[in-house]
């Protein structure tokens, strides 16, 4: 078992308050916490803790081939767990109506993408997949868990101003640019063992009190306490497991427990 190391990320969106078992930010603006493994092979995939105070960019990520063709090693699917949302909290997730690619650039480049996005309102306890490809934004008043691909390409299309860089082109070409399907959000009771993502990039299971420790245990696992300790560790925490190391949980335990799979992209 490695407990994995923790690495802030400033934001110019994140926050210089988080919420309990984290410290204190020195007054910087913390967005994301980063777990990475403190030496030999790397984690399977990455974990963060994200945190806004405002919106993220209007952005989108390449899938494998697209990545691939690109010169890059992978591409980026992911999933969050919203921890706590505060009011009107929302995420921007695919657009209301199809676009074709022109008007996909035209929309980013004058800014109407950020209304032509479906925000839709999350609450704590909410998951969302979100596969490669979704044009997608999280909005302000949030604190979630992020499980991906371990990759950070990201391709900007709107930053509501911000002077950071756009990547149009690529982002155009790789956008899915119609309707969120709805079936890859869901709510997750907190005493639920559940299967959340099953491949094709990674397995994401939610562990409720008593619930099965053993599960995906021929495999590499990450393990993020939720309440409760596992292997000693509590939120907060992250935890790699290399196959065969059990997970020994406390009877109030619950955990999300994600662990990388076969090759291919898909939903």
């Amino acid at each position: 078992m490695t407990r994995l190391v923790r690495r802030a990320v400033e934001k110019p969106w994140g926050a210089t308050r988080l919420p309990a078992p984290f410290p204190g930010t020195g007054g910087r603006r913390i967005g994301e916490l980063w777990f990475e493994a403190p030496e030999g092979r790397p984690a399977p995939l990455l974990v963060k803790y994200i945190f806004t105070t405002e919106k993220l960019s209007v952005q989108v990520h390449p899938d494998d081939a697209q990545a691939r063709a690109r010169g890059l090693a992978n591409g980026k699917s992911e999933c969050w767990y919203i921890l706590e949302a505060g009011p009107g909290a929302r995420l921007g997730l695919g657009f209301g109506e199809a676009l074709d690619a022109a008007a996909l650039r035209a929309s980013a480049l004058d800014g109407s993408i950020e209304r032509r996005l479906d925000w839709q309102p999350v609450a704590a306890g909410d998951f969302v997949y979100v596969p490669a490809g979704t044009v997608h934004a999280i909005g302000g008043g949030l604190a979630l868990i992020e499980v991906q691909q371990p990759s950070d390409v990201t391709y900007r299309l709107y930053d509501y101003g911000r002077p950071r860089e756009l990547h149009l082109d690529d982002g155009v070409a790789v956008a899915s640019r119609g309707p969120y399907p709805a079936h890859l959000r869901t709510r997750v009771a907190a005493r639920e063992t559940r299967t959340l993502v099953d491949g094709p990039h990674f397995t994401l299971v939610h562990v409720g009190p008593g619930g099965d420790s053993g599960l995906l245990q021929d495999r590499d696992r990450l393990v993020v306490p939720l309440a409760g300790r596992v292997c000693g560790a509590g939120p907060g925490d992250c935890l790699l497991l290399r196959p065969g190391e059990a997970v020994e949980a406390s009877a109030d335990a619950r955990f999300l427990l994600a662990s990388p799979c076969g090759e291919g992209d898909g939903a």
